[in-house]
């Protein structure tokens, strides 16, 4: 009985990476809609109720499945190379560069994309998304953190990798060189943030300031999947 559960998740899996790689064409026309995931399940040659049990809002759900995907390519993109003697910062920056250079292939793809989470009906979803990015991001590097600095870090690096996407989407130069020096002065600025930040905590105001915000703890691995952070 388990291993027939097994092999049924493992087919859906599977039907799951065919319908990514069987829309991606499509959306650079169409975009993440219903035609494009019609001509998706067509191309894949997969039975519609399959589809539907895979994709049951369509489009977005490979949307959703889309990014996913290329979080996990970062982390197996990262752990290719030993990063062991880079700074903190730079490991940081390593990953969001594998993060970006995993789909780069998929541009149009990932601008349709951002298009999709920026209407008002999915805008939640994809803040979800890219703060699972950070979130990945952090767990990669190993980080311990249980207080606000939870909080923080995925905060701070949702923005920093967001504003990068956004950049890059426009970047013409030549092998992103202009995208990796953008990054490199949102990491220089999150860093600036952080000495000042530390400046301030040995201050008497500082102090009961932390002692304030250390109140505030990591959420659990079982706390609802619209939180921030969720851990599926």
């Amino acid at each position: 009985m388990v291993k027939s559960e097994k092999n049924e998740s493992d087919h859906i899996e599977i039907t799951k990476k065919l319908l990514i790689s069987s829309i991606l064409p499509n959306v650079d026309f169409d975009g993440w809609s219903s035609v494009s995931f019609n001509q998706a399940i067509i191309d894949a040659g997969v039975d519609i109720g399959l589809a539907k049990q895979v994709a049951p809002r369509g489009a977005i759900d490979l949307a959703v499945a889309f990014h996913q995907q290329g979080d996990q390519l970062m982390i197996a993109s990262y752990n290719k190379y030993d990063f062991s003697n880079l700074k903190y910062s730079e490991k940081v920056t390593q990953l969001i560069k594998s993060r970006i250079k995993a789909t780069e292939i998929h541009k149009e793809a990932i601008r349709k994309s951002m298009s999709l989470f920026a209407l008002p009906p999915n805008i939640n979803e994809g803040g979800q998304l890219i703060w699972k990015t950070a979130d990945t991001i952090w767990n990669t590097l190993g980080d311990t953190s249980t207080d606000s600095n939870w909080y923080t870090k995925r905060t701070t690096l949702s923005a920093v990798y967001s504003s990068t996407v956004l950049f890059w989407l426009g970047d013409e130069s030549e092998d992103a060189i202009d995208t990796w020096n953008f990054l490199e002065r949102r990491i220089q600025n999150v860093m600036a943030i952080e000495k000042t930040k530390a400046k301030i905590k040995n201050t008497p105001l500082g102090r009961s300031m932390v002692d304030f915000f250390d109140l505030i703890k990591k959420p659990s691995n079982d706390h609802k999947s619209s939180f921030p952070g969720y851990k599926s």
